[in-house]
């Protein structure tokens, strides 16, 4: 029995002898160190105030007024800039359009019922920040000739501008928590749509402001068109003029400066 012991020890004594001049095997072998693990400290949510209701408020299908008057198209509502609802109020992440467009009242239904199922509300929270639909679309039977005046109403919706904010989410969760479930939303939507936080949309102001700031190009929208050079106000209209050619419609370009 001790004769065995003393193989065992000799051998396990060779190994490391060989191991210490064989200086490749060394780079591949884990050395275990105990010590004190440093972890990041955990955010600070006492500033947080949890309102009463938070979870989504179910929009109306229908305007509640008691007669709902014909409009015309007047695109004019999903054109250029948000003028109103374009900044943070109390949430700390949102979702913000960034183009025009028309929201329905499926589109509210799929936004609500999407954060209900993968929003935990006993610490999160929710709310809107667009009017519930009241511009009437009108639409006429199928078959219908030509001609007989304005169709009757068919749906309501929302008018989007870029810059919007949809709706804006708080609580006590970190952004990496809610931005798989608000990006999911933002791309079901009629428009292109972005989720951000206060931090992300801080930034991105920023660097739109500095690219105007630092642009090297002397030959800007803004200069060719204040120039008129080639005549080119005559196929231009005000909101070109009026936007440096940033807005297209109901489209946003970032990129322009």
């Amino acid at each position: 029995m001790i004769t065995l012991a003393k193989a065992a020890v000799g051998g396990l004594t060779s190994v490391r002898s060989a191991l210490r001049h064989q200086g490749f095997l060394h780079g591949h072998l884990k050395v275990l160190a105990a010590g004190m693990k440093t972890f990041d400290i955990p955010p600070d949510y006492s500033d947080v105030v949890m309102p009463e209701r938070p979870k989504l408020k179910f929009m109306d299908k229908a305007p509640n007024v008691p007669r709902v008057r014909s409009q015309m198209k007047k695109l004019r509502d999903i054109q250029g800039p948000a003028k109103t609802d374009n900044t943070f109020t109390t949430g700390q992440y949102g979702i913000v359009a960034m183009g025009g467009g028309y929201l329905s009242w499926a589109h509210f239904e799929m936004i609500r019922a999407a954060m209900g199922r993968r929003l935990d509300y006993q610490k999160t929270f929710a709310f809107w920040r667009i009017k519930s639909p009241y511009k009437p679309i009108t639409r006429k039977s199928l078959g219908h000739r030509m001609g007989g005046g304005k169709g009757s109403f068919d749906h309501y919706v929302t008018p989007i501008r870029s810059g919007n904010f949809i709706l804006e989410v708080g609580g006590k969760v970190d952004f990496e928590e809610v931005e798989r479930v608000m990006s999911q939303v933002a791309r079901k939507l009629p428009f292109p749509a972005k989720a951000v936080s206060r931090e992300s949309f801080e930034a991105m102001q920023k660097e739109h402001a500095d690219r105007i700031e630092n642009n090297q190009n002397p030959w800007t929208f803004k200069k060719i068109v204040q120039g008129n050079m080639l005549g080119i106000r005559r196929v231009l209209s005000p909101l070109d003029f009026h936007n440096h050619g940033r807005y297209t419609g109901k489209f946003y370009f970032p990129e322009r400066v």
